[in-house]
């Protein structure tokens, strides 16, 4: 009686009112940083996919297209501060543009939930074929327009137990298991296929009980001492030609204070001059960090009057170790790096001819980079190998996999989020850089003009922190570590390996049990 009950409840709500998927949706965000319910999805992803089991394509892709608007409307709504404070449009446009990026987004969602009813048996929404849809159409969303993986649910696992299987199958094999479980509350709860899922939520589980015991890298003994330098600087004014000095001077003397650290971070774009006009300045930070044996690693853009193309970049100043022992600055010199990801508007305009005579939001300062090679050879200072990931850039695996080596010692990600103020967007990114870590089993070094700047280890926790919108400096010994994490070396076919393996078990199990019950 009260199954049925329940289930003749589901069935109204799902028909009188679509807005049921859309706060399901709109709730996801208290599942991130900095609210970190990560608790939440498995009450959210059970109720909501109770609305759609056994729905048409189109129906199920519908209800997905509402889920996702919520889900996206709330968790990025971040994106609508830079919008309406730098874009300068008027609020409407401003939210009208938030809508339609809301929408966009929405579709894979949407298509996940109708490819799982459309290549079902019945041609209803399938709980079996979701979870390996969702991986692929997950896929593409980071891949299509170069791609916008922000928000995938794994993310808001950084704090719950299922994060022991990040070193193994990654953030989004942790996406995997969150709707491998959510399918089985549901069956469960319904009472079917008991003799399934139970065992499958047992092994989950203990798997996690298990993985928390396990150590897939060794402390090396080895430490580096760090500064980060977090400037705080107001994005209103970062970029005005009178502030050039003063925010140069800044940074430098916030370093004199603290070279007893033998690298020091600044932010990225911390230099708002380009490289080549920035040439004194530059060799007196080199000078100075070479007579106090430290070394700078800082953002800065590079313009190359050659190719006429401009680069978000780090670059390497003071000690040095290379091959030729050369420890003096010179302009273009191979120990840096350039950003190979860029952010659409920010710092790349698609058919900017059109674009940027209609409003500001479309001629941002230096949003014309050009891209830097997908892999490029790590920075190297004071004997280390570091990985270099400029803002956006630690919301790719696929690209830090590309170049990791056995070498690399340190993960290094350098931000600007005074884009988006007080919002809730610097502290999912802050996530998204935790769970590098924890991936990759690598320490991470997190720098950035006004928050939130930290130190992180190899297990993903946050070992120092400034908070955000505080001029200061954060000193951390960071220890180093050996070996290699199962992600780390195969990770990336478990984008396919999961659905394949969801694929084969439909095909040759779940279609063969209806049958025989048919």
């Amino acid at each position: 009686m009260l199954k049925n009950f329940i289930n003749k409840l589901i069935d109204n709500l799902c028909k009188k009112i679509n807005w049921c998927s859309f706060l399901a949706g709109l709730s996801l965000v208290f599942a991130y940083a900095p609210f970190s319910m990560w608790w939440l999805p498995f009450i959210i992803l059970p109720f909501w996919l109770s609305l759609i089991i056994e729905r048409t394509a189109m129906q199920a892709g519908k209800q997905g297209l509402i889920f996702a608007f919520g889900w996206f409307a709330s968790g990025i709504s971040w994106v609508h501060v830079a919008i309406d404070q730098f874009g300068g449009l008027p609020l409407t446009i401003s939210l009208l543009l938030m809508l339609l990026l809301c929408l966009y987004l929405a579709i894979y969602p949407a298509l996940a939930c109708y490819l799982s009813a459309r290549f079902s048996i019945n041609k209803r929404f399938s709980l079996w074929l979701f979870p390996a849809f969702w991986l692929l159409c997950e896929y593409l969303r980071s891949v299509i327009l170069t791609g916008f993986p922000w928000l995938s649910l794994g993310y808001s696992q950084m704090d719950s137990p299922l994060a022991a299987f990040a070193p193994l199958i990654g953030e989004i094999g942790i996406t995997f298991l969150m709707l491998i479980i959510s399918i089985n509350i549901i069956n469960i709860a319904k009472k079917q296929y008991l003799k399934i899922h139970i065992p499958i939520l047992t092994t989950i589980i203990l798997s996690t009980f298990l993985l928390q015991q396990v150590s897939w890298v060794t402390p090396s003994g080895k430490s580096i001492k760090t500064a980060l330098v977090q400037a705080n600087i107001k994005q209103s004014l970062k970029w005005a030609p009178d502030q050039e000095w003063p925010t140069l001077l800044k940074y430098l003397d916030l370093t004199r204070l603290n070279y007893d650290a033998e690298l020091i971070i600044w932010p990225e774009s911390a230099i708002t001059v380009p490289e080549p006009l920035a040439q004194d300045f530059l060799e007196m930070a080199n000078k100075s960090a070479i007579l106090n044996n430290a070394a700078i690693i800082t953002g800065i853009q590079n313009y190359n009057f050659e190719s006429k193309e401009y680069f978000n970049s780090l670059i390497v100043l003071g000690k040095k170790y290379r091959a030729d022992n050369e420890d003096s600055y010179s302009y273009n010199h191979a120990n840096r790096y350039y950003k190979h990801h860029l952010l659409p508007i920010g710092e790349f305009v698609p058919f900017g001819d059109l674009l940027r005579p209609l409003a500001p939001l479309f001629n941002l300062p230096m949003s014309s980079f050009s891209r830097g090679d997908y892999v490029q050879p790590n920075l190297i200072t004071q004997d280390l190998h570091i990985l270099p990931l400029i803002c956006f850039e630690i919301a790719f695996p696929e690209q830090l996999a590309a170049n990791l080596t056995e070498d690399t010692d340190i993960l290094l990600t350098v931000s600007n989020d005074s884009w988006f103020g007080d919002s809730h967007g610097p502290h999912q990114h802050l996530d998204m850089a935790r769970m590098r870590a924890l991936e990759f089993g690598r320490p991470l070094l997190r720098s950035t003009n006004n928050g939130i700047t930290a130190t992180i280890d190899h297990l993903g926790n946050i070992t120092a922190t400034i908070p955000q919108f505080e001029e200061a400096v954060l000193k951390a010994d960071v220890q180093l570590v050996s070996g290699r994490t199962p992600y780390s070396q195969w990770g990336q076919f478990i984008q396919w390996l999961l659905p394949l393996l969801v694929f084969a078990s439909y095909f040759l199990f779940v279609r063969r049990f209806n049958k025989e019950k048919s």
